[in-house]
């Protein structure tokens, strides 16, 4: 098995369709990689890779918008094409297992995406993992540290 993991950006919005009663959400997520040539200037290479992911959990879609960062994990399969003029192509295609929203374009990973009840809102909400916000202890919980470790 081959199995791939991406980190990147969307670039154009998520668009759900409905294959043979089947939820499919398409999108592409692009991963720009920084590199010197021989001569030392730095260059920027960047890859796209299409994605489909066949799932009934559909409502990650208002959350896939354009620049937003994600992880995506699944299966590559690598197409290949003829151009118009004759010339031969390839596109790297992402049979997505898994998906996890990382942050927006604008905080490139500070992890915040737009709260559920908000679809229109363009301001991000911060996420319920990122917040700086102290713990509630309840009443069962130890709130001093142990001194006795088992190993």
């Amino acid at each position: 098995m081959i199995k791939l993991l991406v980190i990147g950006n969307l670039g154009k919005d998520a668009v759900l369709n409905n294959v043979n009663g089947k939820n499919v959400i398409n999108f592409t997520v692009a991963h720009t990689e920084r590199y010197k040539d021989a001569q030392g200037t730095q260059k920027d290479r960047t890859v796209w890779v299409d994605c489909s992911y066949w799932t009934d959990r559909t409502g990650v879609v208002p959350y896939l918008k354009k620049g937003t960062q994600v992880y995506v994990e699944g299966n590559p399969d690598v197409r290949t094409y003829t151009t118009q003029d004759g010339r031969n192509g390839a596109t790297l295609t992402l049979r997505v297992l898994s998906i996890q929203l990382i942050g927006t374009k604008g905080n490139e990973g500070g992890g915040s995406q737009q709260s559920p009840g908000n679809y229109g809102n363009s301001t991000p909400a911060p996420s319920p993992a990122y917040t700086n916000q102290p713990a509630v202890n309840s009443p069962n919980e130890l709130t001093e540290p142990m001194d006795d470790l088992p190993f």
